[in-house]
């Protein structure tokens, strides 16, 4: 009789193809591996947040530098025309603080639908997957435009940031003013401009959303823009106080 060779089809598919094994040897149901070709996510995640921490690290550097040499200068002693007497150079600023405390409120609050926006599609992230299946339906749930509201607000904290300065120059106190009204100017305008970076963030979430790009993708740019966010709001807040204390 000719003999039968048995053939498992364990790692081979109908047509002969080689297939991965469906699971492990303990009899879970979990895969022995994930194919090369689906992005592991989790990892992306995790360095991406990683190297927002250590970009933020020379940023950090960079306003504790300016505040040493921002404290140093207030302290100043130079001699007067006469060349008799030391003196005080230091001009105390009259800065305008209810529209500075106005937009700190702005950034507080941003800073609050950002980390919304963020638990938003990460739920969405976790949905995603049950709602691929056919049949199953979660509900039409009301979605909130938190990520669109915080680059509204982000934008309006920008303008208020033109706005006092307007005020600032009306009041006689310009760029080219003085030592302490040129280190107003300077460090408002750091904290501005990388503000404008973090709304640029927004915006490129926002065109990923209109081209559809995969849910966990859009949940990495709303994720470490939301870490970034928060940066941003406690260097601002730290800024106020430093602008309060040289003020005394």
């Amino acid at each position: 009789m000719p003999r039968v060779t048995a053939v498992s089809t364990r790692h081979f598919g109908h047509n002969g193809a080689s297939l991965p094994p469906r699971t492990g040897g303990g009899g879970g149901g979990m895969p022995d591996f994930v194919p090369d070709s689906i992005p592991n996510y989790g990892e992306r995640l995790r360095r991406a947040r990683m190297g927002l921490a250590i970009a933020m690290a020379p940023v950090l550097m960079l306003f504790i530098s300016f505040t040493a040499i921002y404290l140093v200068r207030r302290g100043f002693l130079s001699l007067d025309q006469n060349g008799t007497a030391y003196i005080r150079a230091w001009v105390p600023v009259d800065l305008p603080w209810a529209f500075l405390l106005a937009n700190t409120v702005v950034l507080m609050v941003s800073s609050i639908t950002i980390d919304l926006a963020r638990r938003q599609i990460t739920r969405e992230a976790a949905l995603a997957p049950v709602q691929s299946i056919p049949g199953v339906s979660l509900g039409d749930e009301r979605q909130i435009p938190w990520l669109a509201l915080t680059t509204v607000l982000g934008l309006l904290f920008l303008a208020g940031q033109l706005f006092v300065w307007s005020k600032l120059s009306a009041r006689g106190f310009h760029l080219a003013g003085g030592t302490s009204s040129s280190f107003v100017y300077i460090l408002t305008a750091m904290h501005g401009l990388h503000l404008a970076g973090g709304v640029l963030a927004l915006l490129c979430a926002h065109v990923a959303a209109v081209l559809r790009r995969p849910i966990e993708t859009r949940r990495i740019v709303v994720d470490i823009a939301s870490w970034y966010w928060h940066c941003m709001t406690g260097l601002w807040i730290y800024i106020l106080v430093l602008f309060s204390f040289a003020a005394g």
